[in-house]
């Protein structure tokens, strides 16, 4: 089953940043996700909550919280920058 969902998981990846380079709209809505994925895990860091992962008996900690906060809040300053800020290079000539 975990190579199922490993692929599942590349192949979901990869279809996800197909749509993101390609769609401005993909860009600014995976910057608001990201961004609140980010600060949840941050509150989940600061008020020192475990996560238990369902399927498993694995715990994620909150310094595991604490360092995929990070990760997200870079993916969404990316995200924002290309979604927001960064004017679309015009196709005319």
């Amino acid at each position: 089953m975990l190579p199922i969902l490993i692929t599942a998981a590349i192949v979901w990846g990869v279809v996800t940043l197909y749509f993101a380079v390609r769609s401005r709209e993909v860009r600014k809505f995976l910057a608001g996700a990201f961004f609140v994925s980010g600060g949840i895990q941050f509150y989940f860091y600061i008020a020192k909550i475990s996560i238990p992962l369902p399927p498993t008996s694995l715990v994620q900690t909150p310094d595991v919280s604490l360092v995929r906060s990070i990760v997200h809040f870079v993916l969404f300053l990316i995200c924002f920058y290309f979604g927001f800020i960064k004017k679309p290079k015009s196709s005319r000539k």
